[in-house]
């Protein structure tokens, strides 16, 4: 009987465990996703409210300044993770065959995004695409997977643009909410031309143009204000870099007198580390707007308040 009453209670554990493991891995496609996934589907008039998704975070800010509480929406990736290294979930694929849209960046970003547009059972669903309009810089040889530099949004001119984009699309998909989608989308347009002047200013000032950065991310940005970007990593930021390339870097920070090595926040800041002891300069963070950890959001950080922080440290190195 005891033998018998043991194998029961350890049928019933089991049983037990095993549903609280599913439980658990059913709540994991969801865990540090930006914006609710339960969320009110009408407005205040009684109006069903878009569905809207984003690709990463810096799409979901722009989409989120537009958008404000006339639109549900979701940001793809979860807070803290690399966008670069994410790929959707079929949980992530089910909730897209519901959207309406798909506020993606575009120019290559997004790596899976073509192999699930053609498969997704959802033909009201619009994907957009912000970089459609804007000049894109070419990819570096080292990453073959990406022909143009993805980071558009870091000028933030592109980022009018992407914005301007996402408002029309908005305004198409849902037109009894146009007078505000407009509104909020000039309200944030004079926030951005007033970056872009503080921007302008304070490059005037510089006594370097060069930095060192960990990823290859800044393109538009230096291209807009005429500083040059020497990354240690490529455009995907998961490469790591060759003896040879280290011991160049180290060479230029030295030739140029560089007291700052960029490193981010969601990548390992070791290899800035490393060389930065080797030609006693400084490590600080430049924020590529890819991602941001819960605590930022909750903080109230986003693009504007990230790029002016970014603004403050680039005159740290280079004032």
């Amino acid at each position: 009987m005891k033998k018998f009453n043991i194998k029961i209670l350890c049928l019933i554990m089991a049983i037990v465990m095993g549903l609280m493991l599913f439980s658990g891995c059913g709540k994991q496609d969801d865990k540090g996703k930006t914006g609710e996934v339960t969320q009110n589907t009408n407005d205040n008039n009684g109006n069903k409210k878009l569905s809207v998704y984003a690709s990463f975070y810096a799409m979901y800010d722009l989409t989120k300044k537009v958008g404000g509480d006339k639109i549900n929406l979701v940001n793809l990736v979860p807070s803290g993770v690399e966008p670069h290294d994410w790929e959707p979930t079929p949980k992530d694929i089910a909730n897209l065959e519901k959207a309406d849209l798909l506020i993606c960046n575009g120019a290559g970003m997004e790596g899976w995004l073509d192999k699930i547009s053609g498969s997704l059972d959802n033909d009201k669903l619009v994907i957009v695409d912000t970089s459609k309009d804007i000049k894109l810089l070419e990819g570096h040889e080292e990453d073959e997977n990406l022909k143009y530099d993805p980071h558009v949004w870091l000028n933030p001119m592109n980022a009018k643009k992407q914005m301007e984009i996402i408002k029309d699309a908005l305004v198409k998909a849902d037109e009894t909410n146009k007078d505000y989608y407009e509104k909020n989308y000039e309200e944030y347009v004079k926030q951005l031309d007033e970056l872009d002047q503080e921007y302008k200013d304070a490059v005037a000032t510089f006594t370097k143009k060069e930095i060192i950065v960990s990823h290859q991310a800044f393109g538009y940005l230096c291209d807009a204000y005429g500083l040059k970007q020497t990354p240690i990593e490529g455009l995907t930021a998961d490469a790591e870099p060759s003896p040879a390339k280290m011991a160049e870097i180290v060479k230029f920070a030295k030739e140029h007198d560089v007291k700052y090595i960029f490193f981010e926040e969601l990548v390992s800041p070791k290899v800035a580390e490393t060389i930065a002891q080797e030609v006693g300069a400084q490590t600080e963070v430049l924020n590529p707007l890819e991602g941001l950890e819960d605590d930022d959001i909750k903080a109230g950080k986003e693009y504007i308040s990230v790029m002016k922080e970014n603004l403050e440290v680039l005159k740290k190195a280079l004032q």
